[in-house]
């Protein structure tokens, strides 16, 4: 597999805001190779922790995205960049403001998932690239290919929004709300002015343990730990979220974390209208995937984005896959979804 990392740095962006940052960055990979048509390129967007390099060693999607996989690299030239807002290459709260020459900290502009987006599309003008076979992500990455699909729909000939929302309910601001807020308790957290100090590192660690739990089911956590015990005095699901959250805190910023995390809150389709109505001549083909197990982004929110696409005929495919392993479902369930995302692509390749 042909793997290629790099960045991209364009003038400026403009924000849904109004706020202009400039000039932005945008750190991305890229796997397989273009073809002359460029009518092979798929783009993979990321969910909240993750980041540009989602397949190879290490990669977060690395069991979908290569040579015979869902998303075969033998076939498609697939490009993953990492987020506005971000912390690992793409423009964000840690890095320097130009005038200042300090870190942005909170005075970085708000971002919304618009936002990501509209970055995404200057690296893929910037890559030659007129039209997208498809866009694909779970969870955040989910909202973004459903943003895509809505925002520039005569450039993506199919999206794959799986495990994903139109908006963030009640249940699931509370439970971002409840990792910023540990986050802003930690002394060290100072305003969101701790570059080049002590960062926020245990507020960080129970924000991910936190969130770890969401990801989970009942029957995955009670296969994995039941009640089993690390020490005398230690369940091992408390020795795990532990881990979890130490390693976080290893290669995640604090202010990303609240960023992001607000974008995602901030989501809402139907702010621009009724649903179905967004969806109203969308050439773009769909597949839907939900998890039964999946109690973070239940199937019902999916469905509901089924069935406003079905209200205008649009194209789209929907399945709610049996799984165990809740919300992470489309991270490890990858069996019957690669054999479901591999035959849509080959279809929409087909017909595109």
């Amino acid at each position: 597999m042909i793997l290629t990392t790099a960045s991209a740095v364009f003038p400026s962006i403009t924000l849904d805001s109004g706020a202009v940052i400039a000039p932005v960055e945008v750190a991305y990979e890229t796997y397989g190779s273009l073809n002359a048509a460029k009518s092979n390129a798929i783009l993979v967007t990321h969910a909240f922790s993750g980041d540009a390099h989602a397949a190879g060693e290490g990669g977060w999607w690395t069991n979908m995205i290569g040579p015979g996989k869902a998303f075969d690299t033998d076939k498609y030239f697939v490009i993953s960049s990492n987020v506005l807002s971000g912390c690992r290459g793409t423009t964000g709260p840690g890095s320097i403001h130009p005038e200042t020459r300090c870190p942005w900290g909170m005075t970085f502009p708000v971002v919304s998932i618009g936002d990501m987006v509209r970055l995404q599309k200057l690296l893929i003008d910037h890559l030659g690239i007129s039209r997208l076979l498809a866009v694909a992500g779970g969870s955040m990455g989910g909202m973004q290919a459903l943003e895509w699909a809505v925002a520039y729909p005569e450039s993506v000939a199919a999206a794959i929004p799986i495990a994903t929302t139109a908006r963030h309910s009640a249940q699931q601001i509370a439970f971002n709300e409840v990792g910023r807020q540990a986050i802003m308790a930690d002394p060290d957290w100072n305003n969101g002015d701790y570059y080049g100090k002590r960062p926020p590192a245990r507020g960080l660690a129970v924000a991910r343990m936190v969130g770890h739990i969401t990801y989970m089911s009942d029957e995955s956590m009670r296969q994995k730990f039941g009640r089993r015990l690390r020490a005398p005095d230690q369940f091992e699901v408390e020795s795990y979220l532990q881990y979890r959250g130490s390693k976080f805190v290893d290669r995640f910023d604090a202010n990303s974390y609240i960023y992001i995390t607000r974008a995602m809150d901030s989501f809402d389709l139907t702010e621009r209208g009724a649903l179905a109505t967004l969806f109203e001549g969308v050439p773009t083909r769909f597949l839907v995937i939900s998890f039964t197990s999946d109690w973070l982004y239940p199937a019902y929110q999916s469905q509901e984005i089924v069935s406003a696409l079905r209200s205008r005929n649009c194209d789209v495919a929907y399945i709610n896959l049996s799984a165990h392993y809740g919300h992470d479902s489309f991270l490890v369930e990858v069996e019957q979804q690669s054999e479901i995302v591999g035959g849509f692509l080959a279809s929409t390749f087909q017909h595109a």
